[in-house]
């Protein structure tokens, strides 16, 4: 939730979620055909709910694939985020997600029997241009893609000459030179907040993510977050908020906090955290400038 948004908004739908881009003036229409194509191209890349994605071809047909421009980038933020949690944030989570349901028909259906997780090592070759998968993988980017996807939006912004903007992405916001006060939503009940936290409109960008395991949940303890090395949703941690330079960071930061993860990765990107616990307890870095209400 923004508090204090600019002038103008432009508000619109796009890979399953809401987005809204705030400025100070009204964006031109070719600025606005640039950053839906970015979306799209993105979409068509790495979506698994699309039936002419590149993720779906490479999960039909294993081998030695050609990766696109947005590939290095991704594949290192998931690399590290592997390793940093020892193996339980992974790309790799996409047949587990359909086999509780969440597949591109939306079955919602848990079914009898639970899809592995293959290891990074085991499924994945990278040489920086081709990836080469040794099974039928189907690939996940949802940990960090959106945040990552926010960053490109912005960086069409300001490309076009458009350098001071909020970019929010279904609560995954970068601001870029405009001071913001933004409500955390208590994951419980929407309706409150369980703090409001300051970002910088400072010359760097300023990035807030958050995850919630009732976000996309359709059954008891059923829902997006998944443990790669388990295969089943996580359960201790309900909420996670992380504020990097970059959404990208943020966003995968956000999804790393569900579990125990190395805090060199948090400190090494300087990210700043809050989660929440499924017994109310709430554990922030002393680098979140918050005011937090429990």
């Amino acid at each position: 939730m923004i508090l204090d948004p600019l002038a103008e908004a432009w508000t619109f739908d796009a890979i399953g979620t809401a987005w809204r881009i705030d400025t100070a003036e009204q964006i031109p229409d070719a600025v606005r055909t640039a950053i839906t194509d970015r979306i799209e191209r993105f979409d068509r890349d790495w979506s698994r709910f699309r039936d002419d994605s590149l993720v779906t071809r490479i999960a039909r047909s294993p081998g030695r694939h050609r990766m696109p421009e947005d590939a290095p980038a991704l594949l290192a933020l998931y690399g590290e985020l592997y390793r940093a949690s020892s193996g339980r944030v992974s790309p790799l989570v996409g047949r587990a997600l359909e086999s509780l349901g969440y597949d591109a028909h939306y079955r919602l259906t848990p079914a009898a029997t639970r899809a592995p997780v293959p290891s990074w090592d085991d499924a994945l070759a990278w040489d920086g241009e081709y990836l080469t998968t040794a099974s039928s993988v189907l690939l996940d980017v949802g940990a960090a893609g959106k945040g990552y996807l926010v960053d490109l939006v912005s960086g069409v912004l300001g490309d076009h000459g458009i350098p001071q903007h909020v970019v929010d992405a279904g609560g995954d916001l970068l601001t870029r030179g405009v001071p913001l006060r933004v409500a955390l939503e208590h994951p419980l009940d929407p309706t409150k907040a369980i703090g409001v936290v300051e970002l910088s409109g400072g010359p760097t960008d300023a990035a807030l993510c958050a995850s919630a395991s009732n976000r996309r949940a359709w059954g008891d303890g059923v829902h997006h977050v998944l443990d790669a090395v388990t295969g089943e949703p996580t359960s201790q941690v309900i909420a996670t908020w992380a504020i990097a330079s970059t959404a990208a960071w943020a966003d995968g930061a956000a999804t790393a906090l569900f579990f125990e993860t190395d805090p060199d990765f948090f400190d090494r990107h300087r990210v700043a955290t809050v989660r929440m616990f499924a017994n109310g307890r709430v554990e922030r870095t002393p680098t979140f400038a918050a005011e937090l209400f429990t």
